[in-house]
Formats: structure tokens, sequence, C-alpha cells
């Protein structure tokens, strides 16, 4: 009789007894851990794809509403600030020029307002299984590139109508794009982060959205802010990516290089700050939710 088969004769209870293995998620002020996302690249891509999905389930225009919103709004700004108000706009057809700001923003705004509360939604996946809790509020950053790719096929065919050639600067357009989707996965972990426990952020996220979007250049050019303004309006981390998408469309934008660097800097330092302090939360969202 072997030694294993002797302990197991004596106590059969250490025969059966396993190691117990008890996963916790990181606790202080660390890092994003990007391995542990990767394990669960597949959990994202579901995740990303129920978004999708549950978005316009059940919806009689579907997708045509990823159409619809931008072009309705591009109108608006047409007619009100381009007709009415005589802004300028860059040289470049006003709708054209609209449209541009419009679908960077769009994207934005949708990673926000699908994040902001889908720590609440997934509630009871949180409190049953263990997985990477950033995994939820960043299916929302893929989820939305969905609508960012019909928006930009509608752009196409604006630039078509309206003889708007694209140019070299279109390269690095995928650059702004990046940009746009790590300041908003920035903004979008301080939010879910905080409206686990103050659940006013989902309400007030509306009201946030529409003062910040007058405040970026989505529907007027960063020209007509005053000098002296220019680098205090730089610190709103929208103006880099708004104007980014803008100049590699359009190929030129009012924005300045310094400007840029600016808004870069603070959507770095947001993106930074929001995967730092959702790693310091995130061990007591199972309680919160």
């Amino acid at each position: 009789m072997t030694a294993s088969a002797r302990l197991a004769a004596d106590n059969p209870q250490a025969a059966v007894r396993r190691p117990t293995v008890v996963i916790e998620p990181a606790t202080g002020w660390s890092a994003i851990n990007f391995r542990e996302l990767w394990t669960y690249r597949d959990l994202l891509r579901i995740l990303a794809g129920r978004d999708v999905k549950l978005r316009y389930k059940q919806t009689g225009l579907g997708i045509t509403w990823v159409i619809l919103q931008p072009v309705v709004a591009a109108l608006i700004f047409t007619v009100m600030f381009g007709r009415f108000a005589r802004l300028p706009s860059d040289g470049h057809p006003y709708i054209v020029f609209a449209f541009s700001g419009i679908i960077a923003w769009n994207y934005f705004a949708a990673v926000l307002q699908r994040a902001g509360n889908s720590l609440i939604t997934d509630a009871r996946l949180i409190t049953k299984v263990y997985f990477p809790r950033l995994a939820i509020p960043l299916a929302s950053t893929f989820s939305a590139m969905i609508d960012l790719a019909v928006s930009l096929g509608v752009m196409t065919v604006l630039m078509v109508i309206y003889g708007v050639a694209p140019t070299w600067r279109l390269l690095l357009l995928p650059v702004f794009i990046i940009l746009t989707a790590v300041t908003a996965t920035g903004v979008s972990l301080w939010l879910s982060a905080l409206n686990v426990r103050y659940r006013d952020f989902v309400h007030a996220m509306p009201f946030m959205l529409q003062v910040w979007m007058l405040a970026s250049p989505v529907a007027y050019a960063t020209s007509i802010v005053p000098e002296k303004w220019r680098v205090l309006y730089g610190l709103n981390p929208a103006v880099a990516f708004v104007e980014g998408f803008r100049w590699s469309i359009l190929g030129d934008s009012s924005v300045t290089p310094q400007m840029l660097m600016i808004t870069s800097a603070v959507a770095l330092v947001v993106f930074v700050g929001g995967a730092f302090f959702f790693r310091r939360v995130e061990r007591g969202f199972a309680d919160s939710v």
C-alpha cells in the first residue's frame, strides 16, 4: 500500500480536502492590471456585444438612430449657428464642419451615458462572481465604437456631397479616436465608481453633458475664443479630441499646438486618476450596489 493510500485509509477527510483559493480585488492605489483584463478579454467582448444588442432591441428604426441623431443635430447647428448667428466654420460648409465635431462628441457622450450607470445595472453579476470590475465600464468604450463607425460613414457621404476632399491628415484619425476613447474611459471610471455610492450622478449626467458640449468646440470653431482665454479653455479635455477629429477629417483646425498639448495632458491625467480611483474603491462595490 502506498503512502497516499495509507493516509486516505487513516484519515478519509484528508483525502478529499482541497486548498481554498480566495480571489479578492487589489487594495490600495494600484494601477490597472492589463494582464488580468487580457485574461478576461472574452468577457469584455461579451459585455460589449450585449450592450449593442440591448441598445437597439425592440426599436423600430434600430441602428438608424445612429444616423438620425447626429444628422438632425448638425442641421440644427447649421441653421442656428451657421445661418442665424453667422459663426465662422474655418472655410468649410457649416454642416460638414459641425458634423465632424458632433461625431467625436457623440462617441464621448455615449461612453459616459452607458458606463455611468453600468455598475448598478450589472449589480447581480458583481455580487455573484469575481472578474475585473473594470471590464464593465470598459465594455461601453468598445460598444460605442459601432455607433462611431456608422457616423464616420455618414461623414464620408457628406464630404462627397459637399466636395470636401480628404488630406493626408486623415491617416492620423485613429490617433484621435484613441484619445477620445482614453478621455471617455477616464471620465466614465470616475462617474461609474462615484455613482455606486452617490446615485445623484446618474441624474446629473444629462445636464453635465449638455453644459460640457456647449463649453466645447462642437458647433463652433475655437477661433471665436479670445486669445487670452485659450490656455484656460484648453483645460477642457474635449477640445483636444473634437478639434483633433476636425483637423484630421477636414484638413485644418483653429486649435493651436500648445492648446492641443494642454488638453491631451489633461485627458491623460483624467484617465490615470480615474483608473487609480476605480481600483481604490472597487473592493466595496459588491456591498454598495
